[in-house]
Parts: structure tokens; sequence; C-alpha cells
């Protein structure tokens, strides 16, 4: 709902960065709030090592 928010009060972007940028900075303040646990959160982990090997 939050991020649906963010996205709706600007509509139009110059570049498909500029929304990955807008959608990644609204995530990182979003994840602020969150206070549950993530389930399943280290099989995902060890998919992103495998998958962004470098990155993660």
């Amino acid at each position: 709902m939050t991020l649906r928010k963010v996205m709706k009060n600007k509509r139009i972007f110059p570049s498909d960065d500029a929304a990955f940028k807008l959608i990644y900075l609204a995530l990182q303040n979003i994840s602020k709030k969150w206070t549950l646990p993530i389930r399943d959160w280290k099989p995902a982990l060890a998919r992103f090592m495998i998958e962004f090997e470098g990155r993660v």
C-alpha cells in the first residue's frame, strides 16, 4: 500500500532507472517500519548468493 502511494504521486518517469531508484528508496524507508522477521529468509539468501555472486 505504501509503495503504491509513492508511485501514485509521480506518474511519469524520465527513464526506467528513475522508476527503479524511486522504488528502491521507498523500500528502504518502508523496511524501517517492518517488525516481523522475514519468513524463509535463509533459503532466499542462499539463492541470492548463487544468483548475484559478487553483489550480496
